[in-house]
């Protein structure tokens, strides 16, 4: 007699699940649905985010470095103002330009007659120069908190999603009266799957956020050096009665000097 093929019949109270990820998204509840939408669009704008700072963190520095070389290089500081003019490309010659503002205003104003007048000059470039140190940190830091934001919050936000579905998973459960696998690993498949994106959107925010963290302190420290060194050129300008040409290499930080700045005053 020969043998009659059978059809194999599905478990009582399996449903069957796709267990692809754009499957176990579609399949979710509509709580976890809502949670994974968020952590998809955290992450990508913290991508967003991160591509920006480094790219804007090169072009920075590296105007900052030929700004540096233009500096110390023996030209006059009148005619690097006059090229830098009103629109700075980076933090470090807008500083600089700050204090060129500053000492002009105070010349046209005859404000360096006196010792007095002169002994103030300083206290007001360092006032300028840390204004505008300030605010240019806050252009380069902005962001940076939504990157600490979600790399600290993401993990419990995609807990929550799988906290919720497993509670759905039970419910389930309790609703079928079936306590097999085959009930029970689908929602916990998509419970879990929120934790994993949770987790995917906060490490890479976490340590975007310590590396770019970092460069803008090498950033500032290098701005606070070279305002040091401007505030040195000034202050031996205003208390010289007829100021001679400085040498840089009591001024420039951790670098040789190339030539000497003058300031028409």
């Amino acid at each position: 007699m020969p043998a009659t093929p059978v059809d194999a019949l599905p478990l009582v109270g399996a449903v069957p699940h796709d267990l692809s990820i754009i499957g176990l998204f579609l399949q979710s509840d509509a709580v976890v649905k809502v949670v994974m939408l968020i952590l998809l669009v955290a992450s990508f704008w913290s991508w967003a985010v991160i591509f920006d700072k480094v790219i804007r963190l090169r072009r920075l520095r590296f105007t900052a470095s030929n700004f540096e070389e233009t500096f110390w290089s023996g030209g006059s500081l009148d005619d690097l103002y006059e090229r830098i003019g009103q629109r700075p490309p980076d933090p470090m010659s807008a500083v600089f330009s700050a204090a060129m503002r500053e000492w002009r205003r105070s010349a046209a104003k005859n404000l360096l007659g006196t010792p007095v007048m002169r002994a103030s000059l300083q206290q007001r470039v360092e006032r300028v120069m840390g204004v505008t140190v300030g605010r240019e940190m806050e252009r380069i830091e902005r962001f940076m908190a939504y990157l600490a934001t979600v790399g600290s919050t993401a993990p419990f936000v995609g807990l929550f999603g799988t906290v919720w579905g497993i509670m759905d998973s039970f419910q389930s459960i309790a609703a079928s009266k079936n306590t097999s696998l085959a009930v029970v690993a689908p929602g916990i498949a998509e419970s879990l799957f929120a934790t994993a994106l949770g987790l995917v959107a906060a490490i890479p925010a976490v340590v975007a956020y310590n590396a770019i963290n970092k460069r803008i302190e090498d950033l500032v420290a290098e701005i606070e050096a070279s305002s040091e060194g401007w505030i040195a050129i000034a202050s031996a300008q205003a208390f010289t009665p007829s100021p001679p040409t400085p040498d840089l290499a009591a001024y420039r930080p951790e670098a040789p000097p190339r030539g000497a700045q003058t300031l028409a005053y």
